[in-house]
């Protein structure tokens, strides 16, 4: 039996681009130099992927300042002390907070699709972020005048635009980025918090058809980052049975990293002060504000 497989995830940037992003963020290099040596990190993955002979590409991640904030970039709604995520060697990653609706993605996934099929003489897939990891940004205590339920409107609609935009740009295949799904079951063993997720990324698929739905996927993993990962301590024996209630027509599973914890499930970390308490609903990238995915390896893909 064969088992189609496509590369999953970022791959690292060159230390020029690298030292780069760090001196753009600090105000010290024009936008125009940024652009110029993303797009050549852009432009030099793209040929080593198809040096490979791999039948399907991407662009590496290599231009997106953030696998899960890439939607937020300028956004001016937000404040730094959202979700902290803890990781296995003791570092964090925080994800900003929704201070005032509404909420709206200030860029799509299709813009770094376009720019990598310039490039590409194969079939290019593109990422997005899940729903269900962004439904993180609502705080436990809400938003004056914007409901819950408002902001859960709001990004369906917006995740959809994201995946529909990659779709009608040409993409290959949508890889939704779900990441959060074994820390779901590390936070709440009783699997509610899962299930919420796997709905409300249900809510966004319902947007398209069974044709459509062929052409989109979705990715989990031990979330990893420098050299370190939030929930590789969680079995899939726990994960799965939810996951493949999500209505895709590809699963990417990486496996090759996950391997057995000693004492798995005695120690299970609680979202900090300021989380979304969505369980009431019923329902390494090399840059901060993930919480964790880039490096990610190969991943199967399943029809």
């Amino acid at each position: 039996m064969v088992i189609p497989t496509e590369p999953v995830g970022s791959i690292p940037r060159p230390k020029e681009l690298v030292d780069a992003v760090a001196v753009h963020a600090a105000g010290q290099m024009p936008d125009e130099e940024i652009a110029g040596l993303y797009e050549a990190a852009v432009r030099d993955t793209i040929q080593r992927f198809e040096e490979t002979g791999s039948p399907v590409i991407s662009d590496g991640e290599q231009s997106k300042p953030s696998f899960l904030t890439y939607p937020l970039s300028g956004v001016t709604n937000l404040a730094p002390d959202g979700v902290s995520i803890e990781f296995d060697d003791g570092h964090a990653r925080q994800l900003p907070r929704l201070a005032e609706g509404p909420f709206a993605y200030s860029n799509y996934a299709a813009e770094y699709l376009l720019e990598a099929k310039k490039y590409a003489s194969v079939p290019v897939k593109q990422a997005v972020i899940a729903a269900s990891a962004l439904s993180l940004l609502y705080p436990q205590d809400g938003v004056e005048g914007y409901s819950q339920d408002a902001f859960i409107s709001d990004l369906v609609g917006e995740a959809a635009q994201d995946i529909r935009g990659s779709l009608d740009a040409g993409a290959h295949v949508v890889q939704m980025d779900f990441t959060e799904g074994r820390l779901a079951v590390k936070l709440d063993p009783s699997l509610g918090l899962l299930r919420t997720f796997v709905d409300l990324n249900n809510q966004v698929l319902s947007n398209f058809s069974d044709e459509e739905r062929k052409r989109i996927g979705i990715h989990t993993c031990p979330g990893g980052d420098i050299d370190s990962t939030h929930s590789a301590d969680v079995d899939y024996a726990e994960l799965l049975p939810s996951l493949f209630d999500v209505n895709v027509g590809n699963f990417y599973i990486q496996l090759a990293r996950s391997r057995p914890t000693a004492g798995a499930g005695h120690h299970r970390r609680k979202l900090s002060a300021g989380s979304a308490d969505l369980r009431r609903r019923d329902r390494s990238d090399q840059s901060p504000g993930g919480i964790g995915g880039g490096g990610k390896t190969a991943g199967a893909r399943g029809s």
